[in-house]
This record gives C-alpha cells, structure tokens and sequence, in this order.
C-alpha cells in the first residue's frame, strides 16, 4: 500500500468507487484525521492541511498529538516461544526482538 507523507504522519489513499472521488485519513495514531479530495495532487494537500490543523488543534487544546510508530508494541505469543527468547535473549528480549525483526526485513528487502 502507498502512503501519503508529511511531519512524519502516514495517510491512506482511497477511492470511492461510487463517486469516483478519494479519501483517506490519518493511518497508525488513535485520533481519526479525515480528508478527501477529487485529484491526487489535491488529495495531498488536503492531507496536509488536516496533518497541520490536527497539530494546530491539539497545541490549542494543550493535548499531545498522537504519534505513529511511538518504538513501543505488544506481542502475543505462545509461552513457550516467550520463554525461548527470554533465554536466547542474554537478558535484553527488547534487543533480541529488534535484531530478530531487523535481520527479517533485511531478508524481505524493506
């Protein structure tokens, strides 16, 4: 999937198939952020300018924006996985993770 960037915020790019028009909204944060738009290029400004409104509303009402991608993340696995890695681990499962999902992507080419 394709992406729209800006101040480190990802938006969606969707079509309505109906209309013939696009949407999308603020991908990976709580809030919902939405914009639509009739060309691409006119899609990406409006997504910037809710990126931007979204900041500016959030300093007025003195609340953090949520951020995408924060480093931090759950994962549900079965116990004895856990605590294979634990041991395998040499005491830092969030290095071990890290190296695990850093060699993954470098075989994936991401």
């Amino acid at each position: 999937m394709s992406y729209l960037k800006y101040k480190g915020y990802l938006g969606t790019i969707e079509p309505d198939l109906e209309t013939g028009e696009l949407f999308g909204k603020l991908a990976f944060i709580r809030d919902l952020i939405t914009y639509e738009a009739e060309t691409l290029k006119a899609l990406e400004k409006a997504f910037q300018e809710s990126v931007d409104g979204y900041l500016e509303s959030c300093a007025e009402l003195g609340k953090s924006p949520d951020q995408p991608f924060k480093g931090t993340f759950n994962v549900r696995i079965s116990p004895e996985l856990h605590r294979k890695a634990v041991l395998a681990s040499s005491n830092s499962l969030n290095a071990f993770v890290s190296d695990a999902i850093q060699e993954k992507l470098m075989r994936l080419g991401a």
